[in-house]
This record gives C-alpha cells, structure tokens and sequence, in this order.
C-alpha cells in the first residue's frame, strides 16, 4: 500500500496504542472497554508502523508531506 500517514501522525498513534497498552497491563482498563481499546491500539500501531492507514485510503487523505515540484 501507498504511505498516507506522515511522521507526527504515526508518532500520536503510537504513543495512543503505548497508553493503552500500558493502562490494560495496570489493570485500569478491564472487561468490554478492554477490549474495545486493545483493538482500536492494534490498529493504531500497526497503522503506524507501517505509515498506511487504508481508511485514509478509502478517503483520500494524507498527511504525508507533499513533495514540491520542480
């Protein structure tokens, strides 16, 4: 997939998926909540890590700088 999701967008999902993460491992999160927010994490890391979000995609959006033209 084309990258659609620039350098400080991928650092807040991350640094999202991180909090949740670490408020599940706490015990400050339990039940349907837990759950619920486990996904949406993995999502924001995997979406992150690879700078492609295909609901950006299927948008057409992108915060990737854009590059200038000569």
């Amino acid at each position: 997939m084309k990258r659609n999701v620039g350098t400080i967008d991928r650092v807040i999902r991350i640094g999202i998926a991180l909090i949740i993460g670490v408020l599940y491992l706490t015990g400050q999160l339990s039940g349907t909540a837990a759950v619920i927010l486990g996904i949406v994490a993995l999502i924001l890391l995997i979406t992150g890590l690879f700078g492609s979000c295909p609901l950006y995609a299927a948008l057409g959006m992108s915060t990737c700088p854009r590059k200038a033209s000569s």
